[in-house]
C-alpha cells in the first residue's frame, strides 16, 4: 500500500534526518518542520530543507502525519517517553525512528496511544554533504514493524526514497546493527591503520614531481591502497571466503612474523591489530598450525 502525500516532521536535523527529509520531499511529501538545536543543525536544516520551519519538538510532533525521530540511539527512549507524557502525538500518526539497534519496542509508549510504530534504518554512513542523497539511492534500509500494515507503509516509504527495504525481525535488530558496525566502522579502522603504516614505509624522497608523504587524506598512500582495498572488498562481496589471499591463507608463518615485527617498529598498537585480525583470518582459512602457534603465542 502506497502512503498518501504526508505532512512530515523531523526530530532532529542531523545528518540522517536532514538527508531523509530531503529524500521524502523529492518523493512528494511535505516536510513542514524540523527540530534543530545546534548551530550546525540549524544551518543544515536551512540548506537541505529550506521550506521547513524550525520548531520545538512538541510543535513538530503535534502537527506531523509522519514523525521521523532521527536522534542518536542513546537518546531515543527518553525522547519517546517524553513525547508520550506530553500527549502531543496524535492517534494514527506514523512514528518512525532511524536507529539500527532498536526495533519498534522502543516506540511502545507512542503505540499505546494509537501511533503506527516503524523502525526504518538506512544502512549507510552519512557525512552531511551532497553525496548523502546520492548514496541513499543505492542503500538498503532495515525495516521493522508491528504488523503487515506497518511493513507495507515502511516498504513504500523506503522505495519512494530510492532505497531497498529489508525486513529485520524485532529480536534480530541488535545483531543486524552489530554486523553492520563490524563491517563498516572496523573496516575504516583497518584502512586508516594500513595508511598510517604506508606513510611510514613511503617516507623519504619521492620520484620527480611526486607528492611528498604527509598525514593529509587523499595522498600517495591512499592512491596506493585504494585499488587493492577496493578489489578486496569487491572480491569478498562477490566471491566470499574463496577470495581470501595473502600470507595467512598461504600458511607463510615467516612472512606473518616479519609483518608483525615491521608493524611493531612503527606502533605496537598497529601490530596488535594486525595480529588479532590475522588470527581471525587464520580461523576462517583453516590455516596451517604454524600460523596459529605464531599468532597465539606472539
Amino acid at each position: 500500500m502506497a502512503p498518501a502525500r504526508l505532512t512530515v516532521g523531523i526530530v532532529s536535523a542531523g545528518r540522517v534526518g536532514s538527508a531523509l527529509g530531503a529524500a521524502l520531499e523529492r518523493a512528494g511529501h511535505v516536510v513542514f518542520g524540523v527540530c534543530a538545536i545546534s548551530d550546525v543543525s540549524v544551518r543544515r536544516a536551512r540548506t537541505r530543507l529550506p521550506d521547513s520551519e524550525i520548531l520545538s519538538i512538541e510543535e513538530v510532533a503535534a502537527r506531523s502525519e509522519l514523525l521521523l525521530l532521527a536522534v542518536p540511539d542513546a537518546e531515543l527512549a527518553g525522547l519517546v517517553q517524553g513525547l508520550a507524557r506530553a500527549r502531543v502525538v496524535r492517534p494514527r500518526t506514523i512514528v518512525a525512528h532511524t536507529s539500527g539497534a532498536n526495533g519498534v519496542g522502543v516506540l511502545a509508549p507512542l503505540a499505546e496511544v494509537g501511533a503506527v510504530a516503524l523502525a526504518i534504518h538506512p544502512a549507510m554512513t552519512f557525512t552531511g554533504h551532497d553525496e548523502d542523497l546520492r548514496r541513499l539511492a543505492n542503500a538498503c534500509f532495515g525495516i521493522t514493524a508491528a504488523d503487515e500494515v506497518g511493513y507495507a507503509i515502511a516498504q513504500s516509504l523506503v522505495i519512494e526514497m530510492g532505497g531497498e527495504p529489508v525486513r529485520v525481525p524485532e529480536d534480530s535488530r541488535m545483531l543486524y546493527h552489530a554486523a553492520l558496525a563490524h563491517g563498516s566502522n572496523h573496516l575504516l579502522t583497518v584502512v586508516v591503520d594500513a595508511l598510517a603504516a604506508l606513510r611510514v614505509a613511503l617516507d623519504g624522497p619521492g620520484l620527480l614531481g611526486q607528492q611528498e608523504i604527509d598525514d593529509q587524506p587523499g595522498g600517495l598512500a591512499e592512491r596506493l591502497l585504494a585499488p587493492l582495498a577496493s578489489a578486496a572488498l569487491d572480491n569478498a562481496l562477490r566471491r566470499g571466503q574463496s577470495a581470501l589471499t595473502g600470507p595467512v591463507a598461504r600458511g607463510d608463518a615467516d612472512a606473518v612474523a616479519a609483518h608483525l615485527s615491521a608493524m611493531a617498529a612503527v606502533d605496537s598498537r598497529l601490530a596488535e591489530g594486525y595480529r588479532a585480525l590475522s588470527l581471525r583470518t587464520a580461523e576462517r582459512a583453516d590455516a596451517a598450525p604454524a600460523i596459529f602457534e605464531l599468532l597465539e603465542g606472539h
